[in-house]
Formats: C-alpha cells, structure tokens, sequence
C-alpha cells in the first residue's frame, strides 16, 4: 500500500509542475462543455423560408402569416427568373412554398387546390422536419377555416413528461459530461504512462521490486483524483451556466462518475501501456475514446439507429452507460431501479481495462 501511496504522490507533484497538463486537465474540458452546450442543437429553428404568392388575397396571406406564426421559419426574399427555385438552389432558403393564382377562389368554391412545397433534403433529418411544420400549419389553417372538422372521434391529449419545457439543454449537458469525463482523464493518463517510455524512466520501473499492478494502482489512483477534480468543475460550472440541476438519487450519480472515471483512467494507462510515444497514445485517444463516446453512445444519435454489425460496438464503450446515469440524474430521476444496469456495466469494463493492462506490464518487467 505505502508504494502505491508514493506512485501516486509522485504522480500528483509532476502533474502539478506541469502547466500545460493543468491547462489540458481543467481548460479543456471547460471550454468543450460550452461548445457543445451551446453549439449542439437537434431541434431545426429559424429555417429560411421563401414563399411565393400568385394569389395575393386575404386567404393566401393569413396562409402565409400562419407558417410564420411558429417561429420556425424566417422569411427570405430572393429576385430572379425563378426566385424559389433560385433560391434553394444557392443555399437562400431551405424551403419555397408556392401558392397557385386560384388558390382562394377553389377554397372559397369547395374544389381542391395545390400548393406546391420544395424542400431542400440536403440534410434528411431537417427536410423531415420542415415537411411535418409545414404539413401542420396546412392542417390548422384548413381547420380554421372550417375546410376540416374540427372536432373528432378521437383527440390525443399529449403531455412531455421529464422535459416539459423542451429545453435541448437537459439532453445536451448530461450527454456532454460523459463525453468529457472520458476523453480528458484518458488522455492525461495516457500521457503519463507514455512518458515514462519516453524518458526512459520505466526501464526502472521494469528493474524494480513494484509490481505492475502497484504501478498501475498509485498511477490510477493519482489521476482518478484528478478526474474527480475535474468532475466536479465541469459539473458545477454547467449546472450553473445552463441551469440543470440534479432532479433524481444523488448516490447513482456519485457512484456512477466514481465508476466512470476509473474506466476512463484505466483506459488511458491502457492506451499508454501499449503505446510507445506521445503522439501514438493522443491518437489513441482521439480515434478509440472520442469517435466513439461521441458517435456510438447515444449521446446524439440513437443507438437503435445504428446498423448491424456496428449496433455491437456500443455495449462495450463506457461512455455509454454513464450518459444513461447523467440524463437519469439531470432529467429522469428513476435512480438504482433505472440505472442499476448500467452500474453493473462500468464495474465490468473497469475490471477488463485493468486486468488487460496488468498484463500487458507485467510481461515487459524483467522478473525478480
């Protein structure tokens, strides 16, 4: 116990002198929360709309005042040979609606009439979102105008449930945590590991009494408290910037970052045990830890959307379990009865991401 107390002690000094690490420890992870708190947003807003009118009435304008009227579009006016056409074209608008000269004269007679909507479905995901805003002003405004009942045999009373108030930031910021919490401790243990290759201080490391498993505990455990130290910066700094607060058992969420940081400390020294420089162990990190705690753990993109074979890959990226802790803490609030899974999980990967580079050290060390 007294050697791993010392690794760790030596950890902490080294790291203390280090102000690009401390830099790279505490900075970092600050400025990726408010990027991605404020830069990622999965609800299209203020889509530019043009709208083309040949009718010019009264109808055609409370139509038009209408698609306006849900703050999801913005007009935009664009002159030419065809100004919609033209204007999705370059890039101008991202949706024309064109209203035929008969539009309220077949209205106001019973006859169906055409209005013709272009859609640039560039981004598949926006252009479906624009179709179903569109399709449900064209439904109030013929509701309105008594063009379809208005009552119905049945009516679908709906009610957001966790999320009332639609705020992107209560999915955003809790997602967000995991994918920092991972990167960044991963990447200073890495590091670290990686620097006593390049020194050539490991070689007595190799030649000592210190066993790899009392190596890899005092660096584990030097950098886990620097972890936790840098959870709770994060954390605070974006319950106060975006306003969430913890709603659910405050223990799941303890535990759980416990949990999480220890795997993301593990998997650093293991990244940095099998790698021989620097560069090798942050791109290590970069292309293993980012890629995917970003893109394969639900943190914007459902995991049921991922196909067959990829679909396995995020059963064994922690990343994953831990946002499921952080949006139940942050929005839910089930506690152990929702999470206790995903607990089980990190223990598990913890465990793997040890023992596998205990062994990975244990070969290189000369035998005593």
């Amino acid at each position: 116990m007294k050697r791993i107390i010392a690794q760790c002690v030596k950890e902490i000094a080294q790291f203390r002198r280090d102000r690009l690490t401390l830099a790279l420890a505490f900075l970092l992870p600050f400025i990726t929360l408010i990027i991605f708190g404020f830069a990622i947003r999965l609800e299209s807003k203020d889509i530019p709309l043009i709208v083309q009118d040949f009718n010019r009435t009264n109808l055609s304008n409370s139509y038009i005042e209408r698609l306006y009227a849900t703050n999801q579009f913005v007009p935009k006016q664009w002159s030419g040979g065809n100004p919609t056409r033209d204007a999705i074209d370059k890039g101008i608008a991202k949706a024309a609606v064109i209203i035929p000269p008969e539009f309220s004269r077949d209205i106001q007679a019973g006859r169906i009439t055409n209005v013709q909507v272009l859609i640039d479905a560039t981004d598949v995901n926006n252009a479906r979102v624009i179709r179903n805003s569109i399709q449900r002003v064209t439904n109030f405004f013929m509701q309105e105008h008594g063009l379809i009942p208005a009552t119905s045999s049945i009516t679908a009373r709906m009610r957001l449930w966790f999320n009332p108030g639609r705020l992107e930031s209560l999915y955003i910021v809790p997602g967000t945590y995991g994918v920092v919490l991972w990167i960044f401790p991963s990447l200073l243990s890495a590091i670290a590991m990686v620097r006593e290759k390049e020194k050539g201080t490991i070689l007595q490391v190799y030649a000592s009494s210190i066993s790899a498993t009392e190596l890899l505990l005092g660096k584990g455990l030097a950098y886990l408290l620097i972890a936790i130290a840098e959870a709770l910066v994060v954390m605070v700094l974006g319950s106060i910037i975006f306003q969430v607060g913890i709603v659910g058992n405050p223990i799941t969420l303890l535990l759980g970052t416990l949990l999480f940081l220890t795997d993301s400390v593990f998997f650093g020294l293991l990244l940095g045990v099998r790698s021989s420089n620097q560069n090798a162990a942050v791109q290590g990190v970069s292309l293993v830890g980012f890629i995917t705690s970003l893109l394969l753990s639900g943190f914007i993109y459902p995991l049921n959307n991922i196909p067959f074979p990829l679909s396995l890959l995020p059963n064994i990226i922690p990343a994953r379990y831990y946002i499921d802790i952080t949006r139940d803490a942050f929005v839910r609030g089930t506690g152990f009865a929702g999470v206790w899974f995903d607990l089980l999980m990190l223990a598990a990967l913890g465990l793997v991401f040890f023992n596998v580079s205990r062994r990975v050290l244990s070969r290189m060390q000369l035998p005593n």
